[in-house]
């Protein structure tokens, strides 16, 4: 079993996290969205100007999940109301994938989030994303269905929810 590392991130760090990002999104959401659609996502959430601005305005903590001397992924999370948080973002290389990582990274938000205050999280995942069963597995509960428009495009989501403690 690999061994881990947890760094919180900050805006210093926006180029490591488009780095994974980039290596990401295309494998995940090929098979789910248009490519018109993925890289205007891309652009609006994922350019540096929009992940400083997640950082800095909107209070979202990055955590990079690091294994040897290379970062492989990443989560982000921030207060939604009080007690409540929402992951907003998590992320694996490829190549990390079924390696236990996304487990540790997962994990290591919800102890970030207990260590701020938080009691529960919600998180988004698209309706036809095969990553819902691994947050079923980590005892996250469907909780709604959610149409969000994102300019021209919609995700289509459930609404996932599990309680920290």
């Amino acid at each position: 079993m690999p061994s881990f590392a947890i760094k919180l991130a900050g805006t210093e760090d926006i180029g490591t996290i488009i780095g994974i990002q980039e290596k990401t999104w295309e494998p995940t959401y090929r098979e789910i969205l248009s490519r018109e659609q993925i890289e205007y996502m891309f652009e609006k959430i994922y350019s540096y100007d929009a992940l400083k601005k997640s950082i800095l305005l909107e209070g979202q903590q990055f955590l990079l999940l690091i294994s040897g001397e290379q970062t492989i992924g990443f989560a982000a999370v921030s207060e939604a109301e009080p007690g409540c948080f929402k992951l907003h973002k998590v992320y694996l290389l490829p190549s990390s994938q079924g390696t236990g990582a996304g487990r540790h990274l997962l994990t290591a938000a919800e102890e970030y989030v207990k260590s701020v205050g938080g009691r529960k999280m919600t998180l988004n995942v698209n309706k036809y994303n095969k990553a819902k069963s691994f947050y079923e597995k980590m005892n996250y509960k469907v909780i709604r269905e959610e149409d969000i428009p994102i300019g021209p495009y919609w995700m289509n989501d459930y609404v996932l929810e599990k309680d920290l403690f």
